[in-house]
């Protein structure tokens, strides 16, 4: 017998069902296991739930998905071995490089390694309340911009958007709120004028059907010098037409943008075994959960973004080729980000060696100099220019 548990903390799957003969062979689920999320009602939320529930009806594990309102929140269980993956957004680049949150003596770099990860028909953007008048991106000049405490990568999106029409923070007003699902709240209700989002998530559509209603301004690819400003603040940003989500229509694509979200984040020190398994019943079982959420489709195999910003872990790559999806350059590729974090990671381990002040914002200060020197002594790119 199956049962569904749903609290406001997490969303549990619970059951036994018998797997094939084939799959017992090459996936091995732990009984119970949990992920992190972003918060309930989002579509990396009801993309990991989706997959949760692949994984309890092929394989009889029973999966836990926990909402988290910032991105420290959804890796400290991954760190602490309580969880499984955590299905990220940019907070997984943001924890590979040791900036904003993870620029503390509590984090630093973060080995963060990909599994599987979204890309399909929705895109990521910020979503502009209609009536606020907003047209063009440089209609948004002086308008309240949403902003999450304790989630720098979510405000470091949408400055990334905005700077396509060469805004920056100074030219919009802030609107600060607790959580993801609280911000664009705060938009229904005349607190703000625009939040970043997926276009199919849940607040979205919420947004759509109240009485303010919901635009998504464009970024048309063709303005290069628009797109080079969009990448200076958002280097894994890529031009993208969407064709679902809330107030699109397949037939009308908009031209906005888009990164891999939601991303089935692991840690390097997970074994290659339980990734592999994890990432191969995922690859395994696509048609089961491909269109149990909105954006799902995009865990297809064939649609994965594999050079980008954040190494596949060796489990990962392994499933990766036995389903003909992998080759020499993408091996290439990921060597080089391997190196990259074993860049940091020294860098770090030097930091802390150099009697570093202890106060917070001189701590990342000193730390974001030393992570610039050793990233430019490697010949790597800085990421997050001054």
């Amino acid at each position: 017998m199956t049962s569904r548990i749903t609290t406001a903390a997490a969303v549990i799957f619970a059951g036994a069902t018998a797997m094939s003969p084939a799959f017992a062979q090459d996936v091995k689920l732990p009984n119970t296991m949990a992920f992190t999320a972003y918060d309930t009602g989002t579509s990396g939320f009801n993309i990991a739930v989706g997959v949760g529930k692949m994984m309890k009806d092929k394989y009889g594990s029973d999966v836990r998905v926990l909402p988290a309102g910032n991105d420290v929140a959804r890796l400290a269980p991954l760190r602490a071995n309580r969880a499984v993956l955590a299905w990220m957004g940019t907070g997984s680049y943001f924890a590979q490089e040791g900036v904003f949150e993870f620029g503390v003596k509590e984090w630093g770099p973060q080995a963060i390694q990909m599994t599987l990860s979204t890309v399909d028909c929705n895109g990521l953007s910020v979503g502009v309340a209609k009536d606020s008048g907003v047209k063009e991106w440089k209609d948004f000049r002086g308008k309240r911009l949403g902003f999450v405490v304790g989630s720098p990568a979510l405000n470091q999106n949408a400055l990334a958007i905005i700077a396509y029409a060469g805004l920056t923070q100074k030219d919009v007003k802030i609107v600060e709120f607790a959580s993801y699902s609280a911000m664009w709240k705060g938009v229904i209700n005349n607190g703000a004028d625009g939040a970043f989002g997926s276009t199919v998530t849940g607040p979205a559509k919420e947004l759509e059907s109240s009485p303010r209603g919901i635009i998504w301004p464009e970024l048309p690819a063709d303005d290069k010098a628009a797109w080079e400003r969009v990448r200076k603040v958002g280097a894994f940003f890529n031009p993208h037409n969407v064709t679902c989500g809330a107030a699109i229509e397949a037939s009308k694509p908009l031209k906005l943008a888009t990164y891999p979200y939601p991303i089935a984040t692991a840690y390097a020190t997970q074994s290659a075994d339980q990734i592999y398994s994890l990432t191969k019943a995922m690859i395994a079982n696509y048609d089961s959960y491909k269109d149990a959420a909105p954006g799902s489709s995009g865990l297809d195999v064939k649609k994965q973004t594999k050079q980008w910003v954040i190494p596949y872990h060796a489990g990962a790559v392994k499933a990766l080729k036995e389903a003909g999806q992998w080759t020499d350059a993408d091996e290439a590729f990921n060597n080089n980000l391997f190196k990259r974090q074993s860049v940091l990671a020294a860098a770090w381990a030097e930091y802390g060696k150099s009697n570093p002040p202890s106060d917070n914002a001189e701590y990342l200060k000193g730390w974001m100099a030393a992570r610039k020197a050793a990233l430019a002594k490697a010949n790597m790119t800085n990421g997050f220019d001054d």
